[in-house]
C-alpha cells in the first residue's frame, strides 16, 4: 500500500468519524449513518490494499 493511499484512507476514515459524531450531536440519523458508511468504506479499502501487499511480497 502506498503512503498516499494510506493517508487518503485514514482521511476518509476521519471524515466518517466526524460526520458520525456531528450527526449524533444534532440528532441527524442520516448524517450519522453516512459517517458510519464512510468508515466502513475506508476499512474495506485498507483491507484490500493489505491483500494486494501480501501478494506482492
Amino acid at each position: 500500500m502506498s503512503d498516499a493511499d494510506k493517508v487518503e484512507n485514514k482521511g476518509e476514515e476521519l471524515k466518517g468519524k466526524v460526520k458520525e459524531s456531528a450527526g449524533s450531536a444534532v440528532g441527524n440519523e442520516s448524517l450519522e449513518a453516512e459517517g458510519k458508511a464512510d468508515q466502513t468504506k475506508s476499512s474495506l479499502k485498507q483491507a484490500g490494499e493489505k491483500v494486494k501487499d501480501a501478494f506482492k511480497s
